[in-house]
């Protein structure tokens, strides 16, 4: 089950960085076992991958056990009339998942359309758009932790949900799957979530890039880090502050570039390394840095780096 020198770059949206030195993909909670504990016998750093949407791999890759869980067994736990509570494996992309829901006269996950992730790396980063959260759907997840191999179904309030966050950065546990509670619909309301799904995909298509690119590039600001005042309220939005530098499609280096559609999105052209991505994103720092006086820091994550890499 464990590989060695596997590249990552067709794995991550970015389409960049070196390779795994040990890689798997676990297809079981037997087998996610079994890869930690060859992990602990060897003493290697362990990051687990999902699609790669969020994340910027080092050119030298990744020097420990990378771990793509493909435990992606979707089913109904129970349901009634109006409600139906699902299970679904770490390894699931939302895109299935949300298609299976609505195969089934099941609503509520179509909110998320159009957004790149599997279901582990969702309840990682507690995914959300707009004004919707996971968080609202998600009733219990199964988890093993990194240490023991321990196995162990743990309520949401474990989770210790927020905006971006979750429990899980804390490296100590994984997800195995994740239970949502959900709407049961009629064949009519099937087909208008299925209408307000691709209009939700048409939107995403029409404002922010759909490929080689890790989505919103640095983390909005917290209260405490600005000071400028918007309609009585702390300006915390870092794409506003990035728009003000007129960067969008401007900005350049190597093969990485600023999206034209959103000034928060860093484009791979298609022959940019991670270096570049890293030096574009050191530039927009120096730049709002200059210009405001604060410095904007990653929410996209930073794997296989010796060295934080940025400011």
């Amino acid at each position: 089950m464990i590989q060695q020198n596997i590249p990552l770059h067709d794995k991550n949206w970015f389409g960049t960085g070196g390779p795994a030195r040990f890689f798997a993909e676990p297809t079981t909670a037997q087998e996610f076992q079994e890869a930690l504990a060859f992990a602990r016998a060897h003493t290697l750093p362990v990051f687990i991958l999902g699609q790669g949407a969020n994340i910027l791999i080092s050119d030298a890759g990744f020097p420990g056990l990378v771990i793509r869980p493909a435990l992606r067994e979707i089913r109904i736990v129970s349901e009634t009339t109006e409600n139906v509570i699902l299970q679904a494996g770490a390894g699931v992309t939302i895109h299935d998942l949300i298609l299976w829901c609505l195969d089934n006269n099941i609503s509520g996950l179509e909110e998320f359309s159009g957004i790149p992730g599997t279901v582990g790396g969702s309840v990682y980063i507690n995914l959300h758009y707009y004004d919707f959260l996971l968080d609202h759907f998600f009733v219990e997840g199964t988890i093993i932790e990194k240490n023991t191999g321990i196995i162990s179904t743990v309520p949401s309030a474990w989770f210790n949900f927020g905006y971006d966050q979750s429990r899980l950065h804390d490296g100590t546990h994984f997800l195995l799957s994740a239970t949502f509670s959900l709407k049961k619909i009629s064949a009519l309301e099937t087909s208008y979530a299925r209408g307000r799904r691709e209009e939700i995909i048409r939107h995403r298509v029409k404002r922010y890039p759909a490929k080689n690119t890790c989505g919103s590039f640095f983390r909005n600001f917290h209260d405490n880090e600005v000071t400028l005042m918007s309609a009585g309220k702390k300006m915390i939005y870092t794409a506003y502050y990035l728009d003000k530098l007129g960067i969008k499609g401007e900005l350049q280096v190597g093969d990485a570039i600023v999206s034209y559609q959103h000034a928060n999105m860093l484009v791979n052209k298609g022959n940019a390394t991670s270096a570049d991505i890293v030096g574009l994103a050191r530039q927009i720092q120096k730049q709002v840095k200059a210009q405001f006086g604060i410095v904007p820091q990653p929410e996209c994550q930073l794997i296989g780096f010796g060295q934080y890499p940025l400011l």
